[in-house]
């Protein structure tokens, strides 16, 4: 397997676990927040924008590869 394939299936990788760890982020934070927690809530909202981030900066490098 050529260079170029292994870091696309890496890339790609990455970014799906990233967006599905996002969904259950965005879940968590929802029940901090019924539970009273909101410190706790915006610190997960906070992490999980970053993330969001470093996903678009992954989708980014992966549009490059071709």
């Amino acid at each position: 397997m050529e260079f170029e394939e292994k870091a696309r299936i890496r890339l790609e990788h990455w970014i799906d676990h990233n967006e599905h760890h996002l969904e259950d982020y965005e879940q968590f934070a929802d029940e901090l927040e019924k539970a009273g927690k909101i410190e706790s809530a915006r610190s997960i909202r906070e992490m999980a924008d970053r993330i969001a981030k470093s996903t678009a900066c992954l989708k980014k490098a992966l549009e490059a590869l071709h």
